[in-house]
């Protein structure tokens, strides 16, 4: 009897929506505070997002190149284990379940239930029902936390019911987030009462040359997301065509997004005034200089289903990388089974949500995810290196799309990964060391794996 596989039912719009969701989050909303303290004009802080986009835009088409030539579930675990070796696609995928996906779907989830309390304050209190005192880390239940796990488990099972049920509330989300932004630019761009002439404002106290470069780093974080679609690559129809178009349409509509956004927000205030925001308030600052109120209320139901659909493109990518695994001999057996009926990795995506329900009723989700951040810029840049490995390992192969501007955008994009990686090692230098301690304690799990099975198990050469 041949073994439930996974369906390949989405279209480049459906995998589009995916990175919409993933990419747009609460950093838009606060990140441009601090880069309008870093840069000395309105001009250079349009020009930071601008060179951010194209640092994005030139990630994604490395990854287009890749994501058809192995169009698998896994996203960057697949890449690296085809360039680099098993235990390197290992711990892209440890840290992925550890903190990556997981830990961002928990905090998420706990925000989510914070701006729920603002119209029903009991799904913000924070008063603690229970504690579970294991020995390392207690877990303590409250009502926050209950909120956080129902989100969870609602939109968990939703996307393990099958793609086409997990499809349509994805796509529902993400095209109110995607509304609601463009709504607001357009009402405050034609109806507000800001100013064009605050597009050539600067900064009264006179910022280091080097602001701009320090200022990408935030901004390249917002970014991040951009790769959703290659995670759920083995379930997109004709992938490729149709993951390049994906990706390329996402992450080009997220640019003029975030690029329309800033240009809103410099509309609405001089830049010496956004770099003066306290609180990350910017959205209720901006909405009140355009329209003379703060529209708080508005905000946050748009936050709430911002946030929503974040955690909902995240359900849906995360599980494909343990997934990948599992079939590799590489993590739980188990996780490995498609469900019969849904078609969907379903223990992987349960798997994912008891592991950051367990993250939302502890204490160290904060640090967790302080700690291990970095890791989404640092594996996407050795993802994007992979590419120029297996071009050279397989000069013959057959590939249905070649990323643009090859070689130079991704080797930009791989220097310009590599230039951040530093400076939060020199910057930060202990969260960093305690991150790197994260994703290296999953070494001894990857050998455990390995002698209890067949070990991770390498894809035919192109």
């Amino acid at each position: 009897m041949t073994e439930p596989a996974l369906e390949r039912r989405l279209g480049p719009f459906d995998a589009a929506a995916i990175i919409l969701s993933n990419v747009i989050g609460g950093g838009i909303f606060f990140v441009p505070i601090l880069v309008a303290g870093l840069v000395p004009t309105a001009g250079a802080m349009l020009g930071v997002w601008l060179i951010g986009g194209v640092l994005a835009f030139a990630g994604a088409m490395a990854y287009a190149e890749l994501a058809a030539l192995r169009p698998k579930a896994g996203g960057e675990y697949v890449y690296l284990r085809e360039a680099f070796g098993p235990p390197a696609a290992f711990l892209t995928g440890w840290t992925s379940f550890v903190a990556g996906f997981s830990g961002a779907i928990a905090a998420s989830a706990v925000l989510l239930a914070d701006y729920i309390g603002r119209f029903i304050p009991a799904a913000a209190d924070r008063t603690p029902l229970l504690v579970l005192p294991l020995p390392v880390v207690p877990l303590t239940v409250t009502p926050q936390a209950l909120v956080a796990l129902a989100a969870i488990a609602a939109l968990s099972f939703i996307h393990m019911r099958g793609l086409e049920p997990g499809r349509l509330v994805h796509n529902f989300l993400a095209g109110l987030k995607v509304s609601g932004i463009l709504i607001f630019i357009a009402l405050g761009l034609s109806l507000g009462s800001g100013s064009f002439g605050h597009l050539s404002s600067s900064n009264a106290v006179v910022t280091p040359a080097t602001g701009w470069l320090l200022a990408l780093i935030p901004v390249m974080f917002s970014y991040s997301g951009w790769n959703a679609a290659a995670y759920v690559a083995e379930e997109i129809r004709n992938p490729g065509r149709n993951v390049p178009i994906a990706l390329g349409l996402g992450t080009a509509a997220v640019v003029l997004i975030y690029l329309a956004l800033n240009v809103l927000y410099l509309y609405a205030m001089p830049l010496a005034d956004i770099a003066a925001v306290q609180n990350g308030r910017l959205t209720d600052m901006v909405a009140e200089r355009l329209f003379g109120f703060v529209a708080g209320n508005l905000l946050a139901i748009f936050t709430i289903v911002s946030i929503a659909a974040s955690i909902s493109a995240m359900v849906l990518a995360g599980p494909r990388v343990y997934f990948a695994m599992a079939r590799d001999g590489a993590f739980l057996p188990s996780v490995a089974q498609v469900h019969p009926r849904y078609r969907t990795p379903a223990r992987a995506i349960w798997a994912q949500a008891a592991w950051s329900a367990v993250l939302v009723l502890s204490s160290t989700l904060s640090e967790l995810v302080d700690y291990t951040g970095f890791a989404i810029v640092l594996f996407s840049g050795v993802a994007v290196a992979a590419l120029f490995v297996l071009r050279h390992r397989h000069p013959t192969a057959e590939r249905p799309f070649k990323a643009w501007g090859y070689p130079y955008a991704p080797a930009i994009f791989v220097l310009a990964s590599a230039a951040m990686l530093i400076h939060r090692l020199w910057t930060e230098t202990q969260p960093t060391l305690y991150g790197l301690i994260i994703i290296a304690a999953g070494i001894p799990l990857y050998y455990l794996f390995a002698r209890k099975g067949t070990g991770v198990k390498s894809l035919p050469s192109p």
